[in-house]
């Protein structure tokens, strides 16, 4: 498995991702029933674009997939929130499903990182 590859994926996604958050965030909070949360899905945003801005530069460090694992608890977090106020939203229960899916995906490439770089940092040794 080329975890490099995946990390560079990863990347990219969060880009595209942030990107989406950041220009649509009234659209967002609309279909999950959020309106006045603008504010918060726009630092969501900002937080996957810089995650993707550091997986660019060095695809094959865990630390930054690692990192990526602890924005999709925060997530999680606030979809469990958006699913609590409004349990019967399709949009809320599809996004934690799709946040599931790619917070496994991260997990995955950051233990496999683990496993064939061992390099947590981005530095050289």
């Amino acid at each position: 498995m080329n975890y490099k590859a995946l990390g560079l994926g990863l990347g990219l996604f969060s880009i595209a991702l942030g990107a989406a958050e950041l220009l649509a965030p009234k659209r967002i909070t609309r279909a999950l029933e959020s309106e006045g949360h603008e504010g918060l899905v726009k630092g969501f945003g900002a937080r996957e674009v810089l995650a993707g801005a550091t997986l660019l530069a060095a695809p094959a460090v865990s630390t930054n997939v690692w990192n990526r694992v602890a924005g999709d608890a925060m997530d999680l977090t606030a979809l469990g929130f958006a699913a609590a106020a409004h349990p019967r939203n399709k949009a809320v229960w599809g996004s934690v499903a799709f946040v599931m899916a790619a917070t496994a995906l991260d997990v995955f490439t950051a233990r496999g990182l683990d496993r064939e770089t061992g390099k947590l940092l981005p530095v050289e040794e």
